[in-house]
């Protein structure tokens, strides 16, 4: 297991984090999306008109896993349970939007101008996610020694 510590460095160093949703067939609908720790919890932002954002009105219940390594002695994980928070109001959509192009573009420390106007024309459309864990389950096979 990872320590609580842990958990959170690898949640702050890692990019991607695939959202498992329960589809309208009764299948998992699966997809990598950026996100941003916000107070601990995971945030994403979708089109509010997507498969994802609509899986979660009808059923608040995902799976998010954030996993990194490349040879099983190398890999550690995060899955969490969680049950979502979808967030429309625009104004709060936009400055979520900010913190997740601050994260995802390299050397800025806010959004202004030009950029700020796009993501604004963006957020009536948008929505963002937050995810309160139920349940969190985390690994870490460096800890093994070899020993599988």
């Amino acid at each position: 297991m990872l320590s609580a510590a842990e958990r959170l460095e690898l949640l702050e160093s890692e990019r991607v984090v695939v959202v498992s949703t329960n589809g309208p067939r009764g299948w998992p609908h699966s997809m990598p999306l950026w996100y941003v720790l916000c107070e601990e919890r995971v945030w994403i932002w979708t089109y509010a008109k997507s498969q994802k954002a609509r899986n979660l009105e009808r059923d608040p219940r995902a799976t998010l896993l954030v996993e990194t390594g490349i040879e099983y002695g190398e890999l550690r994980g995060v899955q969490i349970e969680a049950e979502a928070e979808l967030i429309r109001d625009p104004e709060r959509v936009l400055e979520f939007a900010k913190l997740l192009t601050m994260r995802y573009t390299e050397g800025i420390a806010s959004v202004e101008g030009d950029a700020a106007a796009a993501l604004e024309a963006q957020a009536s459309k948008r929505v963002a996610i937050r995810f309160e864990a139920v349940r969190v389950a985390s690994w870490d096979h460096r800890k093994l020694g070899g020993a599988y």
